[in-house]
C-alpha cells in the first residue's frame, strides 16, 4: 500500500505527517495454537475455554476443573489431534494457511475495487494475530473506519458475539476510537447458498456413485442456548433448507446434524457422530458431509469429521465416506465475501 502520510493543512511545517484516511476491513476467525507442543496449546485452550461466551458456568465452578484437571490434560490431546493435521511445510495450522490465502484473495479483489482507500486484514480471536494487534495496525495506518467481519455465516454468541466482542474491547482502548461496523450473519445469502451448492456438485461430479445421503453437519452448542434465543440452531436450519432448494433435491437426500460436544450437557441434535453411525446400520452406506458453518477447514472438519466421525461410520457398516472441504479460498467463496462487504461498505465508499 502506498504511504500517502502527510502534513494536514494549514498545519506547521513541523507537524507530525499523519496517514491518509483508510477503511479498515478486519476479518475474524476462530484461532489456532501457535504449535502442537503442550505449553502452545495449554495457552490456546486456556483461553478458548475460559471465554464466558464459550463455556458460561460461575468461574468459581469452573475454573478449578478448567486449570487444575482439563487443561493438564486435554493439551497432549488436542496436541496430537493437530499435529495429525499440522502444515508442515509452513509450520501452521491449516487453519492459518487456508485465512491468509483467503485474505490474499480478498484483498486482491477489494484493492481492485476500492484502491488505496482500503485496508484488508484478518484476526483471530483466540491465539495469534489478536483482535487487538490488527485493530491497533489499522488505526496507526490510518483507518478511521473499520468493518469487522466475522468469518461465521451463521450466528452465535460463541463465535460471532465473541470475536464482535473482543474487536469492540480492542477499540476501547484506542485514543481515538474510528467509526465501526460489524456484519449480519450471512447464512442466507444467495452467494454464499450458491458457492455451497456448487461445491456439493463439483464433490458429487466427481464420484463414481451417487451417494446414498448428504449429511450436512454444524458445530454444536448446548441445548440450553438455543431455548435462551441464540439464533444459530434456526439459522443452520435454513441453510440446510436453503442449500437443498438450491440443488434442487428431496428432502430425503440431506440431513441436519451437529457435531463437536463437549461437557455434560445436552447439545443440538441429532449427534454427527451418532448419525452417521446409525445411517450405516439403516442401509446407507454411501454417504457424503459438508460443514457449512465453517468458513474454512480446521480441526473440527480435518480432524473430527475426516477422522474421527469417519471412523465411527465405518465401525458401524459404512463403506463410502466422502468429506466435501470447506469453500475456502475457493473463487466463489470469496466473490460471496466480497459481495457482503461490498453491501456492508455502503455509505464508507463507492
Amino acid at each position: 500500500m502506498t504511504d500517502t502520510a502527510r502534513c494536514p493543512a494549514h498545519a506547521p511545517a513541523d507537524h507530525p505527517k499523519i496517514p491518509a484516511d483508510k477503511v479498515g476491513v478486519l476479518f475474524a476467525n476462530l484461532g489456532t495454537p501457535d504449535d502442537t507442543d503442550y505449553w502452545s496449546m495449554r495457552r490456546y485452550l486456556n483461553e478458548f475455554l475460559s471465554d464466558k461466551r464459550v463455556i458460561d458456568y460461575p468461574s468459581w465452578k469452573w475454573q478449578p476443573l478448567l486449570q487444575l484437571i482439563i487443561l493438564t490434560k486435554r493439551p497432549f490431546s488436542s496436541g496430537a489431534a493437530y499435529r495429525s493435521i499440522w502444515n508442515t511445510e509452513k509450520d501452521e495450522s491449516p487453519l492459518m494457511t487456508i485465512t491468509k490465502d483467503q485474505t490474499a484473495a480478498l484483498d486482491t479483489a477489494l484493492s481492485d475495487l476500492y484502491g488505496d482507500n482500503v485496508m484488508v486484514d484478518f484476526c483471530m480471536r483466540y491465539g495469534n494475530p489478536s483482535t487487538e494487534s490488527k485493530v491497533r495496525k489499522m488505526v496507526a495506518a490510518g483507518c478511521t473506519k473499520i468493518l469487522f467481519v466475522p468469518l461465521y455465516p451463521q450466528y452465535a454468541g460463541a463465535t460471532s458475539g465473541t470475536a464482535n466482542d473482543q474487536f469492540f474491547r480492542a477499540l476501547m482502548k484506542e485514543k481515538w476510537q474510528p467509526a465501526a461496523r460489524t456484519i449480519q450473519p450471512y447464512f442466507d445469502s444467495p452467494a454464499y447458498i450458491d458457492a455451497l451448492a456448487q461445491s456439493v456438485e463439483r464433490a458429487y461430479g466427481q464420484l463414481d456413485k451417487r451417494p446414498d445421503i448428504l449429511v450436512v453437519s454444524y458445530h454444536g452448542m448446548p441445548k440450553r442456548y438455543l431455548l435462551e434465543g441464540d439464533p444459530y440452531h434456526c439459522q443452520c436450519q435454513k441453510t440446510t433448507r436453503l442449500l437443498t432448494e438450491r440443488l434442487g433435491w428431496p428432502n430425503t437426500d440431506i440431513t441436519t446434524t451437529f457435531q463437536s460436544v463437549f461437557g455434560p450437557e445436552e447439545w443440538l441434535k441429532p449427534y454427527t457422530v451418532d448419525h452417521v453411525a446409525d445411517l450405516a446400520r439403516e442401509g446407507k452406506k454411501n454417504i457424503a458431509v459438508i460443514a457449512p458453518a465453517f468458513s474454512a477447514d480446521c480441526i473440527e472438519t480435518l480432524e473430527e469429521i475426516n477422522e474421527e466421525i469417519r471412523e465411527s461410520f465405518e465401525h458401524a457398516g459404512g463403506e463410502v465416506f466422502t468429506y466435501i472441504p470447506c469453500l475456502n479460498d475457493d473463487p466463489a467463496h470469496i466473490a460471496a465475501l466480497v459481495d457482503l462487504v461490498k453491501q456492508n461498505l455502503n455509505g464508507w465508499l463507492s
